[in-house]
């Protein structure tokens, strides 16, 4: 394990910190009137944070065997034809949720805001959000790969992961004490910075749907048409 390793993913983990599910959500519980919001907030990071940890330890360990038992199938012509195709649909489906293409067909925008409730309720939605962004998620699948290839034993890449999912969850643990000691003086800039996410929040969507369609298009068609048949 080197410095430059952990730096690497400790930069990840900060871009992923500023996404739908680890940032904008916990701005709306935080901006939440019931009493019940810190707990509830508390919850739903417990949540993504351990969703996020047990993915990642799947997604490793089950990486390391694919890639062990069949690594030449994985970059076979038919494995990238796959690529392919799926960066493409992934390229597709991001216009769906354009807010300009959504207007011009005569659809009202899509709006992500999420629905709060008792302790069930939170851990379905830390569920729901942690499910819905593990395809756009770039930076975490990027770590997730760096740290199978890099070959680390489970004694190193475990705590790594614990470490990259708690910077995930980071800015809002900080909010939530700035906002314990000047919640007059964050609270209506938490609030401008809700709005505005709430009104983008299908254009990230979009975009990000769409860079990673193509950085996976990309990727294969490099493959398929700089080499023979």
């Amino acid at each position: 394990m080197t410095i430059g390793l952990m730096l690497t993913l400790a930069a990840l983990a900060v871009v992923d910190s500023t996404s739908f599910g680890t940032l904008v959500i916990p701005i709306y519980l935080l901006l939440a009137s019931e009493r019940s919001r810190v707990s509830r907030l508390l919850i739903y990071l417990g949540t993504i944070a351990l969703f996020y940890f047990l993915l990642g330890v799947a997604l490793t360990m089950g990486l390391a065997a694919a890639m062990e038992s069949f690594g030449d199938a994985l970059y076979s012509r038919p494995a990238y034809w796959v690529q392919l195709v799926l960066g493409v649909g992934l390229f597709a489906l991001s216009y769906r949720f354009d807010p300009k293409r959504r207007a011009k067909l005569g659809k009202p925008e899509r709006r992500f805001e999420p629905r709060t409730g008792g302790p069930r309720v939170m851990v379905m939605l830390g569920l729901t959000a942690g499910v819905v962004e593990v395809a756009t998620m770039v930076p975490y699948l990027a770590a997730v790969g760096i740290m199978t290839t890099s070959g680390l034993p489970p004694g190193q890449w475990l705590p790594l992961l614990a470490g990259y999912v708690l910077i995930m969850i980071v800015p809002p643990l900080a909010l939530m004490g700035l906002r314990a000691v000047a919640a007059s003086w964050l609270e209506p800039k938490l609030e401008r910075l809700r709005a505005w996410l709430t009104k983008n929040s299908a254009s990230m969507v979009s975009w990000a749907l769409a860079i990673v369609g193509l950085l996976l298009a990309l990727d294969a068609a490099s493959y398929l048409f700089s080499k023979g048949p």
